[in-house]
């Protein structure tokens, strides 16, 4: 199955990420982009955060004021069975490889994307399916908006992160 990527998104720090066309991935994340909170985010093991278009898409549908980069994601991606996007599966995104380490728990700062300042609504703890994902980067690349995206290495790990 391929997907494709719908959307990029990078910030000076924080939340909303604002879409870019196009964007550089290192081994440290997105150039341009920057987390507000280290602790938490980035690092090489939290080096891009993914989401699916289609669960963003679902959330708008349930009344959730949702919009791509609000979520904090740097990377959206439509067309991909999001059920098997989990920790240790490799994906090829663009020129990127990258490999999943574990779900973004969600946290305060998105809650203003959801009806009720119900953030949770995408923890994986709560709604098993429903999380973003992050990745460290097996191959740097560059990333444009349309081009595709696929799984080429599904191997269970256990998850490091929420």
């Amino acid at each position: 199955m391929t997907g494709r990527v719908a959307g990029l998104h990078r910030s000076d720090g924080g939340v909303p990420k604002l879409p870019v066309d196009r964007a550089t991935v290192l081994a440290t994340g997105m150039a341009g982009d920057r987390q507000a909170n280290r602790r938490f985010h980035g690092g090489p093991m939290r080096a891009l955060c993914v989401y699916s278009g289609e669960l963003l898409d679902a959330l708008a549908a349930e009344g959730h004021p949702v919009a791509p980069g609000l979520l904090g994601e740097n990377v959206l991606l439509t067309g991909l069975d999001w059920s098997a996007v989990r920790p240790g599966v490799r994906l090829r995104i663009g020129e990127v490889e990258a490999t999943v380490t574990g779900y973004a728990a969600p946290c305060e700062k998105i809650a203003d994307a959801f009806t009720g300042r119900a953030f949770k609504r995408i923890g994986q703890k709560v709604n098993p399916g429903w999380s973003r994902v992050y990745l460290s980067i097996e191959r740097a690349g560059s990333i444009a908006v349309g081009d595709a995206a696929w799984i080429i290495a599904a191997e269970a790990r256990p998850t490091t992160h929420e």
